[in-house]
């Protein structure tokens, strides 16, 4: 399987020749393809790394958890808030340290289904995207895929577009229809600190998932999809968390994301509201 593994990178990369560097570097329909075919490259590895019992690329070490912890200066039941970002596959959980969030942990995404956009509709087999908040009563430590919180889609936002769906998950195992699966060692960890935090007082916690990272570079080489100005909304409550380190306050005002800076010591644990100040 290794083998076929490093066949499917080959061609990847022939093809990325093949569709010529200037057209993949100057236009942004050949970046988007290009990374069209990186996110179907990292499933399949993805894929077989979970098939095989070991652990993804790039997943810390999870029996060091403690030494982890420590080294950040955090514990576990300090307040978290979480980051998704769906074109790298990757999930971002950050830890109070009583003073600002530090991140601690980069997990890999072992799966996600559609592509890059918000989930409009039940059945479109769409990941969503977009501002949520977890509480207790969307844990699920009994799930057919090992353990899951529910994302609360749809939320203010989606319900004022007509966005229809249910059980949006983040998961164990490698598989998902409109949800992200994360294995389940990982989703173990994730679990542990999520519970912990919730039983010492945080009575939500936020979790913010983006198309791709929000950097300008990115917002260029997809200024051409429909879903622009939309991320544009999104980059606005990304921009002040990485400014800040303090989750922004979001609210929906006339259907659209609006974002403020949250008040030193907010731990992203207020409701989505309508709110238009």
């Amino acid at each position: 399987m290794r083998g076929v593994i490093r066949i499917v990178r080959f061609v990847f990369l022939l093809a990325l020749v093949a569709m010529g560097l200037a057209f993949v570097l100057a236009t942004p329909a050949g970046r988007q393809q290009a990374a069209r075919l990186e996110r179907f490259v990292d499933r399949i590895e993805h894929r077989y790394w979970f098939r095989a019992g070991k652990p993804l690329r790039g997943t810390p070490d999870l029996a060091r958890f403690d030494d982890r912890l420590k080294r950040k200066g955090v514990k576990a039941g300090s307040p978290l808030f979480i980051r998704i970002f769906k074109q790298e596959s990757e999930l971002e959980l950050w830890l109070h340290n009583g003073k600002r969030f530090v991140l601690f942990a980069t997990y890999p995404m072992c799966y996600w289904s559609g592509s890059l956009g918000p989930k409009l509709r039940e059945g479109d087999g769409q990941s969503p995207e977009g501002f949520y908040t977890v509480s207790k009563a969307q844990l699920n430590p009994n799930s057919r895929w090992h353990r899951s919180f529910n994302l609360g889609f749809p939320n203010g936002f989606d319900r004022s577009h007509g966005r229809t769906g249910s059980f949006l998950m983040v998961h164990g195992g490698c598989a998902s229809i409109g949800c992200y699966a994360m294995t389940d060692a990982v989703v173990d960890e994730i679990w542990r600190l999520v519970t912990a935090a919730l039983d010492n007082g945080q009575e939500r916690f936020s979790v913010h998932v983006f198309p791709f990272r929000m950097t300008q570079k990115n917002m260029d080489w997809y200024a051409d999809r429909r879903w622009n100005d939309y991320w544009r909304d999104l980059k606005m409550g990304h921009d002040l968390f990485e400014r800040t380190r303090v989750p922004p306050r979001v609210a929906v005002c006339q259907k659209r994301y609006v974002a403020r800076p949250g008040p030193t010591g907010f731990t992203g644990d207020a409701p989505l509201d309508e709110e238009c100040t």
